[in-house]
């Protein structure tokens, strides 16, 4: 299948990273990961697995290491990564792509988002992205020089009023960034508002970049990517990764397809960050992209199965909490204890609880937190020992209200 150049996509320039880099700082994710680690506490903050990928396809990356697969790959990744992507986009979606043009393997999905955002923004584009938002878009669209614009997903429901994202979406919009399954809040969003970005991109000739990592990581509900939705795919570049369906986080290897000009724009700016990596792990993640579907719906079931422990935890533990629909994330209102700031609670359960989590607000614009303020997000991609293990610990926040 091809596609003819769209011809208003616009590549950033490297001034625009130099410009924005005294805006940035440390994570939060750092601050409770330490904290984590000087209370050994049962790091539910920090959103990576404990548990290692397929046997089988680790040992398709330790044989290509043996084997001198150890120096650059091509930029845009090895032909059999790049047409098992493809194969992948048909076999669970129903869309073709040519290996060729329209896909690229990137280091981790966090470049693919990099280079998306900085290909298509120059300074004083607008980006909008639904808020909460992970924390790499605000930090890329600060880079590239842009003005970060933001739809709320409000607490309980996460679902985004329509009137206000037709508010937000103007001619003033380069790109629209969605994150669908999303992270923090566990959102699937419905067919009803991927239909209506596609609606306003075309309005507005804006370019969407949907990071769509946590794809196969739903429960009871289907992932639709943007890119199938009637005129999706001619303004999509759809990104995706092997961390989050394998549990190879580590091995940073993600990948972005679209129409080729849009691919040609990422591509462009890639080649000045990375170039390319992972020589040894791309034939590893071609392999396991063709694993069967049981893997995939045993993988998820698996995960629901620990959303579901840690969620009953929580709840006896006094905290309302929300069940995902998607990722490994769930959300938790600790004001049901009487807490009114999920921060500075976040800061003191490592070592008072023995758990550590991530307060919601911290994915939000500081003038926007109010209603965030008392959400905690946690990761369930643990084993279900260290699960048992948080859930015995949670049985102590009630305690620390009478003590606050």
């Amino acid at each position: 299948m091809t596609h003819s150049p769209a011809p208003w996509y616009r590549a950033a320039t490297g001034a625009n990273l130099l410009n924005a880099a005294g805006q940035l700082g440390g994570t939060i994710f750092e601050e409770i990961t330490t904290l984590a680690t000087a209370h050994q506490a049962v790091n539910l903050g920090q959103g990576f697995p404990d548990t290692e990928g397929p046997a089988e396809i680790r040992r398709i990356a330790v044989q290509a290491i043996e084997q001198g697969v150890n120096q650059y790959a091509p930029g845009s990744g090895i032909a059999p990564l790049r047409e098992a992507i493809a194969t992948h986009q048909h076999r669970f979606y129903g869309y073709a792509l040519d290996p060729a043009t329209e896909v690229v393997v990137t280091t981790g999905a966090t470049e693919a988002i990099a280079a998306s955002i900085l290909a298509f923004v120059e300074p004083g584009d607008e980006v909008v992205t639904f808020e909460p938002y992970y924390d790499s878009y605000g930090a890329m669209i600060s880079l590239a020089g842009g003005i970060h614009r933001t739809v709320s997903l409000r607490y309980p429901s996460f679902t985004p009023d329509l009137d206000e994202l037709r508010a937000a979406v103007s001619d003033r919009t380069r790109l629209i960034v969605l994150n669908n399954p999303h992270n923090p809040t566990g959102a699937v969003f419905d067919r009803e508002v991927l239909e209506l970005l596609v609606e306003l991109a075309h309005r507005h000739d804006c370019v969407i970049v949907s990071d769509e990592v946590y794809e196969h990581l739903t429960f009871g509900v289907g992932h639709i990517p943007i890119a199938t939705i009637p005129g999706g795919f001619e303004r999509t570049v759809t990104i995706s990764s092997a961390g989050k369906s394998f549990s190879f986080t580590g091995w940073k290897v993600g990948w972005a397809t679209g129409p080729a000009s849009l691919i040609e724009a990422v591509r462009t700016v890639k080649q000045f960050l990375s170039y390319s990596s992972g020589p040894a792990f791309q034939p590893a993640v071609a392999q396991a992209l063709a694993l069967p579907d049981t893997f995939y719906t045993q993988f998820a079931n698996q995960l629901g199965q620990r959303c579901e422990e840690l969620a009953t935890g929580l709840q006896t533990a006094g905290l309302d909490v929300i069940r995902p629909r998607g990722t490994y994330f769930l959300v938790a209102d600790v004001a049901e204890l009487g807490f009114s700031d999920a921060q500075d609670l976040a800061r003191r359960l490592p070592q008072e609880v023995g758990v550590a989590a991530i307060p919601l607000s911290v994915f939000v614009h500081e003038e926007n937190r109010g209603p965030y303020r008392s959400l905690l997000r946690f990761a369930f991609c643990k084993r279900q020992d260290v699960i048992a293990e948080a859930v015995h610990r949670l049985q102590r926040l009630p305690q620390l209200v009478t003590h606050s």
